[in-house]
């Protein structure tokens, strides 16, 4: 029969090189030192096959970029679908300091990408495009998904192979957040920035091989919350993601119709929107838990079963941005992209430790490898960082990053507002363009030091030399861990 076979050879490609990257690092102690997720190495698995031996079979990645874009979306209302910890538990002024943090990077990339991109049109790469150093912060930061959306948007104005750049910022950025998260996380039980109890499950051998050992004990994964004969609890948590993923989508479709009432600098604006989807599907999961709880059905939803979706989302996505990424455009902007993630990168490792140890009074080292992640590799990567220190989520850590998006998005409509502003000064043939977003970019930054200065206070200057706040716990940790 003549069945449409494209969209379930992808997924079957994918699983594949998932159980491949799986075996790979139970028996390989490179990928089991350095806690590379299985998801990455089964992204470049598919990468080398895409570029050198599917072409061959007429297999392409086509699916890729638009699998990705919705995945993220996906993982994003599974999450913020979660029960929040106990009062006791949650942030307070934790939240608002997230959206302060992740602004920060957003800001800081933003406007280092774009002067060197300035930088590389003055004198090596005259014809590079001016949004060029856009996508750093857009793939780093916000995700291959929204990186290849937005970058697809600048194609017909001149910019050949956008989509594919961002995809490949988010890949390089992916490598940044899992080199760099290993290497924070060991240097921080070096110097105590880990409870002790953390660090006995780093050191477990099933961590480090990815697999529950075959006479250990198995944790539970979730739970039921229907019965079995009326709806299987699995399909009730994915009938509940996608009812609420297709609110977003309406949410989407009816401010895209108001805003386009305003005229291009409207349609301009809903285009952006759409790019970052994962704000408004976070969003609308928030107003159906709310409205779930006041319904008093909120006891329906399994955290643990949400965390899975929330996990099966990020892993076909990784493998999915990095598998799609074409080496022949990457090829043209090799040098530009490798120059411009090393100096991200470098600055993140430095930055983040030392911003997230100050700004936050709790659970600092959690948040920061949170931070981190969502600076380097984004919000999936983010929290495949967190769930190595905390498995469970039993911190509030990764429910006050949900609970920020919303200020964050807020507070970045200005910037979205940005995004454009290179690229039309190509079409428009008017520099002042470039600059206007540079400025913006730059009054971001100056909002991040005023903000950061107003919450940390004194802690944001004493000790200014080191890269970790020395709070009281840090340094009850670094005793305990000497003595051990």
């Amino acid at each position: 029969m003549d069945f449409s076979w494209g969209l379930i050879l992808d997924f079957g490609i994918i699983s594949i090189a998932l159980l491949l990257s799986t075996f790979i690092r139970s028996r390989v102690s490179f990928f089991q030192k350095y806690l590379i997720p299985n998801a990455l190495t089964a992204g470049f698995i598919l990468l080398i096959m895409y570029n050198f031996v599917f072409p061959a079979l007429e297999l392409t990645t086509v699916r890729f970029g638009e699998m990705v874009y919705h995945l993220l979306n996906v993982s994003f209302i599974a999450m913020t679908l979660r029960k929040p910890p106990p009062k006791e538990a949650q942030g307070n002024s934790a939240i608002f300091a997230t959206s302060v943090a992740v602004l920060s990077q957003y800001a800081l990339q933003a406007l280092l990408g774009l002067l060197i991109t300035f930088l590389f049109m003055s004198t090596l790469f005259p014809n590079l495009f001016p949004s060029f150093g856009f996508l750093l912060p857009l793939g780093f930061v916000l995700g291959p998904g929204q990186a290849f959306a937005i970058g697809n948007g600048w194609e017909p104005m001149g910019f050949a192979g956008a989509g594919t750049v961002g995809l490949t910022f988010a890949a390089v950025g992916f490598l940044w957040a899992c080199f760099g998260g290993v290497f924070l996380i060991n240097y921080g039980i070096r110097r105590g920035w880990v409870k002790r109890d953390q660090i006995e499950i780093l050191r477990s051998r099933g961590v480090r091989t990815g697999l529950y050992q075959k006479h250990e004990e198995k944790p539970v994964g979730s739970r039921l919350s229907t019965e079995t004969e009326a709806i299987d609890s699995m399909t009730f948590h994915l009938g509940l993601i996608f009812f609420t993923y297709l609110l977003s989508y309406l949410l989407l479709k009816g401010l895209t119709a108001l805003l386009g009432l305003i005229g291009p600098l409207g349609y301009e604006l809903a285009v952006n929107l759409w790019g970052i989807n994962f704000v408004f599907s976070a969003v609308v999961a928030m107003l159906v838990r709310l409205v779930a709880s006041k319904l008093d059905v909120d006891y329906t939803f399994d955290n643990h079963t949400l965390s899975r979706f929330s996990g099966l989302s990020v892993d076909v996505m990784v493998a999915a941005a990095v598998g799609g990424i074409s080496l022949v455009i990457v090829g043209q902007y090799l040098i530009q992209i490798l120059i411009l993630s090393a100096i991200a990168g470098s600055l993140a490792l430095l930055i983040v430790p030392w911003f997230c140890s100050r700004i936050y009074t709790d659970h600092q080292f959690y948040r920061m490898l949170l931070v981190y992640g969502v600076s380097t590799g984004t919000l999936p990567t983010g929290l495949a960082l967190l769930r190595v220190v905390d498995p469970n989520f039993e911190t509030p850590a990764a429910s006050d990053y949900m609970f920020s998006t919303g200020i964050t998005f807020l507070l970045a409509i200005p910037f979205i507002l940005s995004i454009n502003l290179p690229a039309y000064s190509v079409t428009n043939n008017n520099p002042l363009l470039f600059w206007l977003a540079v400025a913006v970019s730059a009054a971001y930054l100056l909002f991040v030091v005023v903000a950061f200065l107003l919450i940390s206070k004194r802690r944001a200057v004493h000790k200014a030399n080191h890269i970790w706040y020395p709070h009281h716990k840090d340094a009850d940790n670094r005793k305990n861990v000497k003595a051990g």
